[in-house]
């Protein structure tokens, strides 16, 4: 994360668990017209099989439409996230890169995504909060949650119930790209 660019559209924090650690990691998108009709999917660090669930996920649950495009997804560092609670963040770095609007630079995202669109719970949440808030970030979109389990962790929870929610989230909240952005 030393070298993210905030402010582009594309990239979403993830807090992730290594074993028992909790560990944020960048997850990149690119979302482009296709070129030659079949749209091409290339994914590196993460199951191609999950971004798949993930695309088709948003394509019929929200208005963001990815059918026709060309999609990469990348996490870097060469960090390989295996567990679904990153699916939040993947689905908020493509709809960020199809739409051009960046997150928040102080917005890490975590919750498993099911095919209804929905935003379910993940284990060991209040570690993750605890971590982002540790390096900084103010503000964690997960799953609808008890309040009282999230209290004193030092980052604000924007609880979302699914995936059409947390698009909506991004479309107040992000940033279009600027020019000055592309300098």
């Amino acid at each position: 994360m030393a070298e993210r660019r905030p402010g582009a559209p594309g990239s979403s924090i993830v807090p992730v668990l290594e074993g028992s650690r909790p560990m944020l990691v960048e997850v990149q998108a690119l979302v482009a017209p296709a070129g030659y009709g079949t749209a091409r999917r290339t994914c590196l660090g993460i199951d191609d099989g999950r971004v798949a669930l993930l695309l088709a996920v948003l394509d019929r649950r929200t208005s963001v439409d990815l059918c026709s495009r060309d999609v990469y997804v990348n996490v870097t560092g060469g960090v390989r996230v295996a567990e679904p609670a990153a699916d939040l963040g993947v689905a908020l770095a493509l709809a960020s890169s199809r739409l051009d609007l960046a997150l928040p630079p102080d917005v890490v995202a975590c919750g498993e995504i099911g095919l209804g669109g929905e935003v379910r719970r993940v284990s060991r949440i209040d570690l993750r909060i605890r971590e982002a808030a540790r390096l900084g970030f103010r503000r964690v979109l997960v799953p609808e949650l008890r309040e009282a389990a999230l209290r004193g962790d030092g980052a604000e929870p924007l609880a979302v119930r699914d995936l059409a929610d947390a698009i909506a989230w991004l479309r107040r909240s992000g940033r279009p790209r600027s020019l000055a952005d592309e300098r």
